[in-house]
């Protein structure tokens, strides 16, 4: 369809690819030769799929809190309030139905915190919505309208494997909340894997001007059907500056699968392994004429990588055909894949190539036992876990770590305070080893004048000793 219309469009836009620039001359433009040309448009597409993408607005309350509460010396004389005035903090961005019954997705980033999520249609009517499934790790909620009695319009998903940089998209959203708006452009590039906004690095960049308010909305291609999630954008100056990235609607597909199977979470293949980037120099050690690919440094014993064949030092160069420039393209095509089959993995070992099968199973997730600590100490608010294989996998730590992680934080908690982080690893309290998240409540709920805590942070071990 894009074909056909961009010749109606212009011929000499769409010379035939055998042919060269220089045979672009000037016999090959021509000025429209009736009004019916002079009319093309991108408004049928529009008035389809329009209905289908609503405004999401979240809100919250939070404490208006007086930064002279944080000096002890006005605690001391003037006392503390017993209770702090009150603010609702709002947020706005976009969604798009996805289910005829009410299901919307949307960004994490939209409706993180909130304590009331409405959901506004293209004819102004307002709904309110429940938070169904949030999964950080892609940056996807998926949001059920409430008190639904009817059937929605629905945007289907296309292959988004299948796209290709010069098609043409539509993005479609609220952008700093002026109503919904319609941009137009192309597909920028493919597969990027550097941008740091998700653990899932793999983004559809595009032109098409987004701006603050169309995050969750939608990235369209020209058969009306859902390429992508509008998600962020490169700008120094906070609007468009033609640099837009979207979420895949095949990792869409994804999570609002496990929406509609019930999970609270969404279940992912695990490999087993950890990988690592190609360097230049890692390349030239190995032979290779570009560093690309994604490099095997460990493999988890009986896990499905092992029980496959796969090897440390292997390289990885393709799944199920699809080329795998690094390790995060390998983590999204592996993470998009549905659970209970089996991938082709394309191997490079020794110079040789290998064909191996991969079961495509979850991570063993028993023994996490996450809780939140309540005990008056340094730790009081964090959010921990015991390290399972599945834990280990979400924050992209080595299969074999042991010790129990920091998965949240509290915002106005002790654990904040102190410093604590997500991701951090806690090893040891006063010389107590910590194994396992029991054995952190135990040694929170000992009353200490000090407090002598060994954690790991970014690959580094921290003593640190704090006052009781």
């Amino acid at each position: 369809m894009f074909r056909s219309i961009c010749t109606a469009l212009i011929t000499g836009l769409c010379v035939a690819l055998s042919g060269s620039l220089d045979s672009a001359s000037a016999q090959d433009r021509r000025v429209p030769s009736s009004t019916a040309e002079l009319r093309l448009s991108y408004a049928p597409i529009v008035q389809r799929v329009q209905p289908a993408v609503v405004n999401v607005y979240a809100a919250k309350v939070v404490q208006n809190r007086n930064p002279l509460l944080d000096d002890p010396i006005f605690r001391r004389f003037f006392g503390v309030p017993g209770q702090q005035p009150e603010q609702m903090q709002r947020s706005l961005g976009s969604g798009v139905i996805v289910d005829a019954s009410g299901l919307v997705v949307t960004n994490v980033h939209v409706i993180e915190g909130a304590d009331q999520v409405k959901v506004s249609l293209s004819d102004k009517r307002e709904f309110e919505a429940d938070i169904v499934l949030k999964d950080s790790r892609s940056d996807l909620a998926v949001l059920r309208i409430k008190d639904a009695k009817e059937k929605f319009p629905t945007l289907d998903f296309t292959n988004s494997d299948e796209l290709m940089v010069g098609d043409v998209v539509l993005a479609i959203g609220n952008p700093f909340g002026v109503g919904q708006t319609v941009t137009h452009g192309i597909i920028s590039a493919l597969a990027r894997t550097q941008v740091g906004i998700t653990d899932y690095q793999f983004f559809i960049q595009t032109d098409a001007a987004i701006n603050p308010g169309n995050s969750g909305g939608a990235l369209v291609d020209m058969n009306g059907r859902l390429a992508g999630i509008n998600t962020a954008i490169y700008s120094r100056s906070g609007g468009s500056q033609g640099i837009g990235f979207a979420i895949p609607a095949n990792m869409v597909r994804v999570v609002v699968a496990s929406a509609k199977g019930g999970g609270k979470a969404v279940k992912r293949p695990w490999l087993g392994a950890r990988l690592q980037a190609v360097t230049p120099d890692i390349a030239e050690s190995l032979g290779l004429r570009s560093p690309t690919g994604a490099l095997v440094a460990s493999i988890v014993p009986n896990g499905p990588a092992a029980k496959a064949g796969l090897k440390s030092s292997d390289l990885i160069v393709a799944i199920d055909g699809q080329s795998v420039d690094d390790p995060n393209a390998f983590d999204y095509r592996f993470a998009t894949r549905p659970l209970g089959g089996a991938a082709q993995i394309d191997v490079q070992r020794g110079g040789k190539p290998l064909k191996l099968t991969v079961a495509l199973e979850t991570a063993p997730d028993t023994g996490r036992n996450e809780l939140v600590i309540t005990a008056r100490s340094p730790f009081q608010g964090a959010k921990v876990s015991t390290i399972t294989p599945a834990v280990a996998d979400e924050l992209h730590l080595d299969a074999d770590t042991e010790g129990v992680v920091v998965t949240d934080i509290g915002g106005d908690t002790a654990a904040a305070s102190v410093g604590f982080q997500k991701g951090d690893i806690i090893l040891a309290v006063n010389s107590q080893k910590i194994s396992k998240t029991g054995d952190l409540e135990k040694a929170a709920g000992e009353r200490q004048r000090i407090w002598r805590i060994t954690l790991v942070r970014g690959g580094q071990q921290i003593n640190v000793t704090l006052g009781g």
